[in-house]
C-alpha cells in the first residue's frame, strides 16, 4: 500500500478534526435550539391563553352579556397581533365561540386535549387539529363569583421550529464549508513549514534515516556520546556503555547531565569554544581512552557536541601490531634487497668467468651466513624473533653500518606470544634510531647485547653515533618529539608503552659525539624448554 504524502495525511487529519467538532457542534446546537424554541412557544402561548381568558370581552361572551361575535373579533385580533396559529374560546361543553374558520364556530373542539382545561387545570400540549399540528396553551376562564365559565385554547404552529431548525443546520453548514476551507489552507501552511524544518522529507525518509543512524551508531566499535544545548546526555551507544561500564559508571546515563554523569569530559568546554579537539586521551575512573570532540552546529549557533572515543589499550595495541607488521616487512625487504646485490655480484663473476674470486666469494658468504644463522637460531628460541634479528642483520648491511649482535645467553620462547610481538616493536626501535644515529659518522658500529637470566630480558644496545644531548634524552619518549622532522616521534613513544605493559624499564646514556648507549630491562616468562 502506497504511504500518504505528509501535507495530505495533515490536510486529512485537519480536515476530519473540522468534520468531526462541526457535526458535534451542528447535534449540540440542533437540540439547543429546538428545545428553547419549544420553550419559547409554550410560554408564548401560556401567556397568550392567560391574557385572553382575563379578558372581560370573553367573560361577558360567555355569560350571554354581550354578542358572541364579539368574542370572535377579539380572538382574531389578539391571534393577528400575537402571531398565533389559532386562539379558540369555548364553553364548557366544548363548544367553540372563536376560529380562525368561523364555519367551524359553534362545532366541538378537535384534539381530545381539551378535558383538562374543562376541568380547571391549565395545561400543555403538541397535538394535531383542523389547523395542523401545534403547540397548545389552555387556560380556564372564571366570572366574578370564580366559577369556571370556560376556557381559551392558544396554538402555535410547529412549522416554526422547524424552520428555525433549518436555518440554524444552514448557518452551520455555511459554517462547515468555510471551516474545510480554512483548515485545508492551514493544513497546507502548516505541511510546507513542518517541510522545511524536515529539509524536505518524508516521515517514512525521516523513519529510515533514524533507523539507519541507530544501526550506524551501534555498529561503530567508537563509543560515541552526545549531548545537547543544556549538556544533558542525549545519545549512548553500545560501545560507550561498554567502556563505562569498564570504569564503573552507571549503565543508563540516558538524560543525565554530563558533569553528574562523567566530570571533566571537555564537552562543555567545546560548546563554549565551538572548536573541536581531536586525538585527546583522557583517564575515566583508570580506563585510558583517546578522545575527539566535535560540537554540533545549526545555523552558526552550537547546539550540542559530540564525543567519540576507543579504549587506548585497543590504539596500542593496534599500533603495536602494525609496528611488528612494519618491522617484518622491513627486514624481509631489506634481506631481499642484499641478497639481489649478491646475486648480482655473482652474476659479474660468473660472466667475468672469474672462478677463483667467485669460489672465495661464495665461501664467505656461506660462511657468514652460516654462522650469523648458527648464532642466531641456537640462541634465540622463538624463530618470529630469530628471523626478525636477521632481518636486522641484512639492513644494516644495506646500510652499510657494522651491526654485530651477541647473545650471552638462550633466549627461550616465552609463554605469552605476545610478548614477542611487543620485544620486536622495542628491539626494532631501538636499533633503527641506533642505526640512523651513525648514518653520518666515520665510524659506523652497532652493537646489541642480549641476556636472559631469571624470567628477565635484558637488552644493551651500543652506538657510534652523534648521541643526544642531556636535555633531550629526557623528551626523546614524548609522543610526536622528533628531530627529523613532522611525521616522525612515535617509536620510542611506543617502546615506552610496550615497556610499560611487560613491566620493563629503559635506561639511557648518551653524549654528544660519542654514541649512546641503551639499556632495557622487562619481564620474560620461559614457555615449553628449549633444548
Amino acid at each position: 500500500m502506497k504511504k500518504l504524502r505528509l501535507s495530505t495525511l495533515i490536510i486529512l487529519f485537519v480536515c476530519g478534526v473540522v468534520l468531526i467538532s462541526l457535526v458535534i457542534t451542528d447535534l449540540l446546537i440542533s437540540r439547543t435550539i429546538n428545545d428553547n424554541i419549544e420553550a419559547n412557544i409554550e410560554e408564548k402561548a401560556k401567556i397568550v391563553s392567560r391574557t385572553v381568558a382575563h379578558s372581560t370581552i370573553v367573560k361577558s361572551g360567555l355569560q350571554k352579556q354581550e354578542s358572541e361575535e364579539s368574542i370572535q373579533e377579539y380572538a382574531l385580533d389578539i391571534q393577528e397581533s400575537a402571531d398565533v396559529l389559532f386562539v379558540v374560546v369555548m364553553n364548557m361543553e366544548g363548544i367553540r365561540k372563536s376560529h380562525p374558520d368561523p364555519e367551524r364556530i359553534g362545532k366541538h373542539f378537535v384534539g381530545g386535549d381539551e378535558k383538562d382545561v374543562l376541568e380547571g387545570k391549565e395545561s400543555l400540549s403538541i397535538s394535531e387539529g383542523t389547523l395542523g399540528k401545534s403547540v397548545r396553551a389552555f387556560s380556564p376562564v372564571y366570572n366574578e363569583q370564580h366559577e369556571q365559565i370556560g376556557a381559551v385554547a392558544v396554538g402555535i404552529s410547529l412549522n416554526s421550529v422547524e424552520e428555525a431548525l433549518n436555518q440554524s443546520h444552514s448557518n452551520i453548514l455555511l459554517g462547515s464549508v468555510i471551516g474545510v476551507a480554512v483548515g485545508i489552507i492551514g493544513a497546507i501552511i502548516i505541511a510546507k513549514y513542518i517541510k522545511k524544518i524536515l529539509f524536505g522529507l518524508e516521515p517514512i525518509a525521516i523513519a529510515k534515516i533514524l533507523e539507519e543512524r541507530n544501526t550506524m551508531l551501534q555498529s561503530v566499535h567508537e563509543g560515541v556520546v552526545a549531548v545537547n544545548k543544556d549538556t544533558t546526555i542525549s545519545l549512548v551507544n553500545i560501545s560507550a556503555l561498554k567502556i563505562f561500564n569498564e570504569a564503573g559508571l552507571n549503565s543508563d546515563p540516558i538524560g543525565m547531565p554530563i558533569k553528574e554523569y562523567m566530570p571533566y569530559t571537555g564537552l562543555e568546554r567545546v560548546m563554549e569554544t565551538g572548536k573541536s579537539e581531536l586525538d585527546e586521551e583522557q583517564t575515566i575512573n583508570g580506563v585510558a581512552i583517546l578522545v575527539n570532540r566535535v560540537p554540533l552546529i545549526v545555523n552558526d549557533e552550537v547546539v550540542g557536541a559530540i564525543s567519540t572515543f576507543r579504549d587506548k589499550t585497543e590504539v596500542n595495541q593496534l599500533a603495536e601490531q602494525l609496528t611488528g607488521v612494519k618491522s617484518y616487512a622491513e627486514a624481509l625487504r631489506a634481506q631481499s634487497h642484499e641478497f639481489m646485490n649478491k646475486l648480482h655480484v655473482i652474476l659479474g663473476l660468473l660472466k667475468m668467468k672469474d672462478y677463483t674470486h667467485l669460489d672465495r666469494y661464495v665461501k664467505e658468504l656461506v660462511s657468514l651466513r652460516v654462522d650469523e644463522v648458527s648464532m642466531v637460531t641456537s640462541k634465540v628460541k622463538d624463530p618470529a624473533l630469530a628471523g626478525f634479528i636477521m632481518g636486522k642483520l641484512s639492513y644494516a648491511r644495506e646500510k652499510n653500518v657494522s651491526l654485530t649482535i651477541e647473545c650471552h645467553d638462550v633466549i627461550p620462547e616465552p609463554s605469552d606470544p605476545g610478548v614477542t610481538h611487543k620485544l620486536i616493536t622495542v628491539i626494532g626501535n631501538l636499533l633503527d634510531n641506533s642505526i640512523e644515529a651513525t648514518m653520518e659518522c666515520d665510524e659506523k658500529e652497532v652493537l646489541m647485547e642480549l641476556f636472559y637470566r631469571e624470567d628477565q630480558f635484558e637488552m644493551v644496545v651500543t652506538d657510534t653515533g652523534i648521541g643526544m644531548p642531556d636535555d633531550m634524552v629526557e623528551d626523546i619518549f614524548t609522543k610526536g618529539f622528533s628531530s627529523k622532522g613532522e611525521e616522525r616521534g612515535y617509536g620510542l613513544f611506543l617502546v615506552k608503552e610496550c615497556l610499560g605493559k611487560l613491566n620493563g624499564s629503559l635506561h639511557v646514556e648518551s653524549k654528544v659525539g660519542s654514541g649512546t648507549t641503551l639499556i632495557v630491562q622487562a619481564s620474560y616468562k620461559e614457555g615449553k624448554k628449549s633444548d
